[in-house]
């Protein structure tokens, strides 16, 4: 019944398309008017695109790029300096440019410029959406304002039109006001890109590097929140006896807690060499910024002395030795010392990163693999299976036989052992060598290595399986936090907030 009523639904729908088009089509000319005025303006698009392409085109071949790149970096005050007047001269050529053109031709120039500026590091997403409210103006600024076009061609002849321009005014500051609200606040851009991003199906896994400096942010709030719940969770699985482990694993484990108790004092001193970065950054930062300045103008004037001709040469270099000897002659040794600060922080935080991952591996490995017991006790027919294949098959029917159960062992949690063993057995049947024997001989020691994996597991699965569940579970999200698959939900939110914000690497370099 609902079958037939959607086809039905279906065919008045396409009659109805059919006998508008026809419609359309046969009464006025309707159609092709439409169709050759959508393609009028069509045309007249791309050909503004056209030209557009082929502006740039010639501007960057005559080296107009290098000019506008060396102009802004040249100017003091850095990146917000720059950003003004790129985007005053955007607001400028909205009164007399197409949005289309300054798209075009303006953005690809200026934009790789502020991207590209360290001491902002700020996001394509952000500098799209202020170039995008800036370029709105367009639309409203006399004389070629496209809104003023409509409103004038709809508004009756009493409304002249200055009155007009003077009413668009107010609107043109709100979208001012609006640009600066955004531009001191990237928050309210970034955070949902950021957080969408975090809560995909293709989210980054906690462990990518852009993450780490927002994941040990949001981790030290955890563990001084949390930090007494956590040392508790360890001291209550050290009680836990770990005589049904492998002598392998059981060192593994109490490795692994040694090092889970070892996160406290690691994330302290992250937070040591954070503290002292950020107190001496307020006596280098000038001094840096000063350096880098006049290091920029000394590679320009590099630049100029290889093109100039050779009567200006020497005004150059002159000009480049006053700049050389104008540098603080303290630079080399703040440099030096702060460099040797960033490494201390930077080693601090690799200590950190490997000592969780050591700290959680190997509880994961341990609960994963023997909560793989069950899965494992299911091989046992198919592995006994194989020895009467061996008696009673070819050697290359045996071995095909012992292909197809190997994926299935290798399917199940720490079974490399016994896989390995396996493989032997195959090995013995296949090539120049074949031996029979050889191959009952392998899948003997291999049923014994199966034996001994099956009783450990058995025997922990009851013993120590509840026990490393709740403590891995109770670290999962701060310890463990880097060898998940993905970022938890109720972290998504916080670590998206600070992904949002804009961070001065400037330093670094």
């Amino acid at each position: 019944m609902w079958l037939t009523a959607a086809i039905v639904a279906v065919v008045v729908l396409l009659s109805a398309l059919l006998w508008s088009g026809w419609r359309a089509l046969t009464i006025d000319d309707t159609l092709r008017g439409v169709m050759v005025e959508t393609a009028k303006t069509t045309s007249l698009v791309f050909i503004i695109l056209l030209g557009a392409a082929m502006l740039t085109a010639a501007f960057r071949g005559f080296g107009g790029e290098v000019l506008v790149k060396e102009f802004l970096t040249s100017l003091p005050g850095g990146f917000w300096v720059q950003f003004v007047i790129v985007m005053a001269v955007i607001f400028v050529l909205g009164f007399f440019l197409d949005f289309i053109e300054i798209a075009v031709v303006v953005v690809p120039i200026v934009a790789p410029i502020l991207l590209a500026d360290p001491s902002a590091n700020i996001t394509a997403v952000w500098l799209g959406v202020m170039i995008g409210l800036n370029i709105q103006t367009s639309f409203l600024t006399p004389p070629f304002g496209f809104a003023l076009f409509y409103l004038r061609g709809v508004a009756p002849a009493a409304v002249k039109t200055l009155s007009m321009y003077r009413g668009v005014i107010a609107f043109i500051c709100l979208q001012i006001l609006v640009l600066g609200v955004v531009a001191f606040s990237p928050r309210l851009v970034n955070y949902l890109p950021q957080r969408v991003l975090l809560a995909s199906d293709t989210a980054p896994p906690p462990v990518n590097p852009k993450l780490q400096h927002c994941v040990e942010r949001l981790l030290v709030e955890d563990y001084e929140i949390n930090g007494d719940k956590i040392r508790a969770a360890i001291a209550e699985v050290r009680q836990v006896k770990l005589g049904s482990l492998p002598t392998k694993l059981k060192k593994a484990i109490n490795e692994s807690f040694d090092k889970a108790e070892k996160t406290f004092v690691l994330i302290q001193e992250i937070q040591k060499a954070e503290a002292t970065i950020a107190a001496r950054s307020a006596v280098y930062q000038p001094l840096h910024r000063q350096v880098r300045e006049r290091q920029a103008e000394i590679r320009r004037i590099g630049e100029q002395i290889k093109d100039a001709p050779a009567a200006e040469r020497k005004t150059f270099e002159a000009e480049r030795k006053v700049l050389q000897a104008s540098m603080p002659r303290t630079w080399d040794e703040q440099h030096k010392q702060f460099a040797k600060l960033l490494q201390a922080e930077k080693k601090a935080r690799l200590v950190y990163r490997r000592n969780v991952d050591s700290a959680y591996a190997p509880i994961r490995e341990a609960v994963q693999t023997i909560a793989a017991a069950g899965k494992l006790q299911a091989l046992k027919k198919d592995l006994e299976g194989l020895r009467n294949a061996i008696n009673d098959l070819s050697m290359k029917e045996a071995a095909e036989r012992i292909k197809r159960v190997l994926p299935t062992v290798s399917a199940v949690e720490g079974a490399r052992k016994i896989r390995s063993e396996l493989a032997k057995v195959r090995r013995a049947l296949r090539g120049r060598r074949q031996d029979k024997g050889k191959a009952l001989a392998a899948l003997d020691k291999t049923l014994r290595t199966y034996e001994g994996e099956l009783a450990w597991r058995i025997r922990a699965e009851r013993e120590v399986l509840p026990r490393f569940q709740v403590y891995e579970a109770a670290i999962r999200n701060t310890i463990g936090l880097r060898q998940q698959s993905r970022i938890p939900e109720n972290k998504t939110v916080e670590i998206a907030g600070c992904m949002a914000n804009h961070r001065d690497i400037s330093l670094n370099f």
